[in-house]
């Protein structure tokens, strides 16, 4: 009697969750919200102005996971960011630039968000022309959009190492679903200097997903894995002061090395794009780390 009354709460749940995955991430939005974005992509689209469709839908798009975010991510180059946000503010919305180094924002008037990004927290993923010449089609609520290609969503979401938010999971969906389709030449490109942080996200695939080792081209694991093997068997010479990349990855949780322990920030030139006032903004953004 118990099992068949488990079996019967199983089938249940499975048949929730199930009609919850096959949803999509769209018609999960509260009606406000869907026609605020609805409107928002059709003016845009109506004023000619290029972007690309990220965040949850993206990630919908590439991998078939849905969830409900509190905004919609939308991606353009930094030249097109004001022109964009006036083009929104000249049909009534709120706008502003939130952080002059990646992102802007548009208001509804209940408040709900679109947000223009143009670049990455951390300064280093600035949307370029490949974004666009890479992108895929897709259909986003009746309209025609483009995509954030699969190898900017791992590049810009392999930097997202909070301690409050962790993307290490997107990678790994994203890889599991997309590794055999991706151009691996170019998502190398993308880290250059950085490929440790694709090296790891790699590693760390092979543990999540050990059956699945085909998503992943063994030359790529090789490559990286030689040259981890040189750079450790000929380590390069040791500046002053030591260089901490940490902050590529957290806001906050470097801000120790960067204060009082004299390490020089990876943000800042010549290794990183980001001036100190762009810094000190961003970090104040995050004070007792609550957004």
């Amino acid at each position: 009697m118990m099992a068949k009354l488990f079996r019967k709460r199983a089938a249940k749940v499975w048949t929730i969750l199930h009609e919850k995955i096959g949803t999509s991430t769209l018609e999960i939005l509260p009606p406000g919200t869907r026609d605020f974005y609805h409107a928002v992509v059709r003016k845009l689209l109506g004023k000619n102005i290029p972007f690309l469709v990220g965040g949850a839908y993206a990630f919908s798009h590439y991998t078939g996971i849905v969830r409900h975010t509190k905004d919609l991510d939308l991606f353009c180059r930094p030249a097109d960011c004001e022109r964009l946000l006036d083009a929104m503010a000249t049909e009534g919305y709120r706008t502003e630039v939130t952080f002059r180094h990646w992102i802007g924002k548009i208001w509804s008037d209940q408040n709900d968000l679109v947000d223009i990004i143009y670049g990455s927290g951390n300064g280093i993923c600035e949307v370029d022309e490949d974004w666009f010449g890479q992108a895929p089609t897709g259909d986003f609520l009746g309209l025609p959009v483009r995509v954030v290609p699969c190898e900017e969503m791992i590049w810009s979401k392999g930097y997202i190492l909070e301690r409050n938010r962790y993307d290490g999971a997107d990678v790994a969906h994203l890889l599991r679903a997309q590794g055999m389709k991706m151009d691996w030449n170019r998502l190398l490109a993308r880290f250059g200097a950085h490929w440790r942080v694709l090296y790891a996200h790699l590693v760390l695939f092979g543990f999540i997903y050990p059956d699945e080792p085909r998503q992943i081209p063994q030359d790529v694991i090789q490559d990286l894995t030689e040259r981890l093997r040189r750079e450790s068997a000929f380590p390069p010479a040791v500046e002053r002061p030591p260089l901490c990349q940490g902050t590529l990855f957290s806001h906050s949780q470097y801000r120790k090395d960067i204060a009082d322990w004299g390490y020089r920030d990876a943000r800042l030139a010549p290794q990183g794009e980001m001036s100190a006032e762009d810094i000190r903004q961003w970090t104040a953004a995050f004070a007792d780390d609550k957004p």
